[in-house]
């Protein structure tokens, strides 16, 4: 549904925006997904992503990397798939953990404040694109700036949802 051209787009169009386009993303991902490896999903929040992903991908590995656990119980992780504390740190040492690189990283650590987030993207994009196997894909809440990966196009929705989804080259 476009906006009229009038009327500002308010912070509830912007998370609906974001929204359907991480689910499009997601399931775009997931049907065209030829790489292998585990999936990374950077920041559990609720869980609601992380439940959604073990259902369009129910043969993949998915980790999980947040500070604290605040899901509900039925979309926690077992223990061997859920890394708690910063992000930061437990993404740079997690090699031994996890294994093989990630076939699809998923990142929704946005904070809506554009100079947050700024930081956020110098620090994480060289870790994502560490731990991303050659054809793997980045979705995320922060644009992200990454030598070696392609910016996929992206939809109204995503546009006005801050989304972004990326490939590795190979």
């Amino acid at each position: 549904m476009s906006q009229p051209a009038s009327r500002p787009i308010s912070r509830l169009d912007v998370f609906i925006a974001r929204m359907t386009a991480q689910k499009a993303f997601l399931e775009q991902v997931a049907a065209a997904l030829d790489v292998a490896g585990p999936v990374l999903e950077l920041g559990l929040g609720n869980g609601r992503t992380f439940d959604h992903l073990r259902t369009i991908l129910p043969d993949r590995e998915i980790f999980v990397f947040d500070r604290a656990v605040t899901a509900h119980p039925a979309s926690i992780p077992d223990g061997d798939h859920m890394i708690v504390g910063e992000i930061r740190d437990t993404l740079a040492f997690c090699g031994p953990r996890v294994g093989a690189l990630a076939a699809l990283v998923h990142c929704d650590l946005g904070t809506g404040d554009p100079t947050a987030d700024l930081v956020k993207r110098a620090w994480l994009s060289p870790l994502i694109a560490e731990r991303t196997a050659p054809g793997g894909y980045v979705a995320s809440g922060i644009a992200l700036d990454m030598d070696g990966f392609d910016e996929l196009p992206r939809s109204d929705a995503a546009e006005r949802g801050r989304y972004w989804l990326y490939r590795k080259s190979r």
